[in-house]
């Protein structure tokens, strides 16, 4: 029975929690009319992105970021600013040169981008190109023999889907309701079938390619129908531990450069192909680390508690990572800007973190969260753990906030439905009990901490710039990035005063 009355009571107290905090009007007006009038973001954007180039985890672009918001950060008067190591990671790599072009039946340049630890051709390198029509490991041992020094790709049967839906899509008013009337009682379509075959279609592609390898091919080519209208979806080729060496060549290409050759090829005309390709790893540092920044609290009882907010700021190297981190780490910084700009003296510590390499697993916040705030024999939160009441992320694109998602924490709810009242305005303020994943919050969620990841409006972020060669800064949008800031510096504002921490998950 206990059980039973706990989350109705719970739910009580939260509410009135709610009703009871005092906010500072002066304040949250000053922080909005910093947030939107005065805003920095898209100068911290473009220097986090143009001015240092590809954030790769451990690359030397990621070093000339991570130090660049180190010394911003210190600059605008934030405490204890450091690159905090957080363990071992692993080698960096970086693109130093690169040319891809159809030479034969005639000259096309190819729109491509190499995977990471792609090693290289020493050199302009002239090759022929194969085509592997091979369902099966059984059909790739036909070319057993044949691909010696080639350029080889694997047979496509499908084709490319016409651009009639619109690549930048903001939220309807009826998508919002629904992931406000989400119940977690109620059973969720499984797509176990599209994920099987997804992960069939992988297994054989990555079976090919050791097969090439084996043969001495000089490079392997992949695509998807994704990867339309120049833009090349690029990810991971290698792997980045120091034991595992860098040996094969991996390129991502345009889908329709791809089926050029394709065509080509089985039409039985000859593609000869120039590849020339010089990359460079570093294998010296192999910590990883994270950017870190406090505003020190003020209130003798409560300064020693953190309110903590964050975003990634790695990314993958076929772009500057604009929309995927950038927008988040450049959001999250000018939230602190802006906190520091009116003159705010918070009860609680506020604490920023940049994390690096979340695109390859979190590992960034994971390892903060396991170094600082985890009971090695529980595996939940220890008591420097306790004293963070909230975690605040932003990893969803460049689009506005329009909400947040819960994590199931019902007793957080009546909370931020008070802190979003002031941005009814400015499209914000649907909560839904709806878990997201792929962010650096469910490092704090998985030991039982308030983490949370803001709803954003998708805009370009799925169709066009998520881990992709169009990541770039002109796909930012300002006045969103802007709105996002404000919410986010008032919801921190509230959150370091408030009497209570964040309710707990039950």
């Amino acid at each position: 029975m206990k059980k039973l009355l706990f989350l109705p009571l719970l739910l009580i107290v939260a509410g009135i929690y709610a009703q009871s905090e005092k906010q500072d009007e002066v304040m949250l007006a000053k922080i909005r009319n910093e947030g939107l009038n005065h805003s920095q973001v898209m100068d911290i954007a473009f220097y986090l992105t143009d001015a240092n180039g590809p954030r790769l985890m451990q690359s030397p672009g990621y070093f000339k970021a991570a130090n660049w918001a180190k010394t911003k950060l210190a600059s605008w008067g934030l405490q204890h600013v450091t690159l905090e190591p957080w363990g071992q990671w692993g080698k960096g790599w970086e693109l130093e040169k690169f040319y891809f072009a159809m030479t034969a039946p005639y000259y096309k340049p190819l729109i491509s981008f190499p995977k990471t630890f792609t090693p290289g051709t020493n050199g302009l390198q002239h090759a022929s190109v194969v085509l592997l029509d091979a369902q099966d490991s059984a059909g790739l041992l036909s070319y057993k023999g044949k691909l010696k020094d080639k350029i080889v790709l694997l047979v496509r049967n499908d084709s490319l889907p016409l651009g009639f839906s619109p690549d930048a899509k903001r939220y309807t008013d009826d998508e919002l309701k629904e992931l406000a009337a989400f119940d977690p009682k109620v059973p969720v379509a499984s797509n176990r079938g599209g994920n099987e075959a997804f992960r069939a279609a992988f297994k054989f592609m990555t079976q090919a390619k050791d097969f090439a390898e084996k043969e001495g091919a000089l490079c392997m080519l992949s695509t998807s129908n994704r990867n339309s209208d120049g833009t090349v979806f690029v990810q991971n080729g290698g792997v980045y531990t120091p034991e595992t060496p860098e040996t094969f060549n991996d390129l991502a290409v345009s889908y329709e450069d791809y089926m050029t050759l394709q065509r080509l090829l089985q039409h039985h005309i000859p593609v000869e192909i120039d590849l020339e390709l010089s990359t460079k790893v570093y294998a010296q540092d192999q910590q990883g680390y994270n950017v870190i920044g406090e505003i020190t609290g003020t209130d003798k009882k409560l300064k020693d508690q953190l309110i903590m907010i964050g975003g990634h700021l790695d990314c993958w190297q076929g772009a500057t990572g604009a929309t995927d981190n950038g927008a988040g780490s450049a959001v999250m910084m000018e939230v602190v800007r802006i906190l520091k700009t009116v003159g705010f003296d918070p009860r609680r510590t506020i604490r920023i973190a940049l994390w690096g390499g979340e695109e390859t697993g979190l590992h960034g916040s994971k390892n903060y969260v396991k170094n600082h705030f985890t009971d090695t024999v529980t595996k939940k939160y220890n008591t420097e753990g306790d004293k963070l009441s909230v975690y605040l992320n932003l990893d969803n694109g460049t689009g506005k906030i329009r909400g947040l998602y819960l994590q199931g924490n019902e007793a957080a709810k009546p909370i931020f439905e008070k802190w979003f009242e002031p941005f009814h305005d400015l499209g914000a303020g649907t909560l839904t009990l709806k878990n997201t994943g792929g962010t650096d919050h469910l490092s704090f969620d998985a030991i039982g901490l308030p983490g949370f990841q803001f709803i954003q409006d998708g805009m370009e972020y799925s169709s066009r710039t998520h881990h992709s060669n169009m990541d770039t800064y002109d796909h930012l949008s300002g006045e969103d990035l802007k709105q996002a800031a404000t919410i986010i510096a008032s919801f921190v504002y509230d959150a370091a005063q408030s009497d209570e921490k964040m309710p707990r998950k039950k």
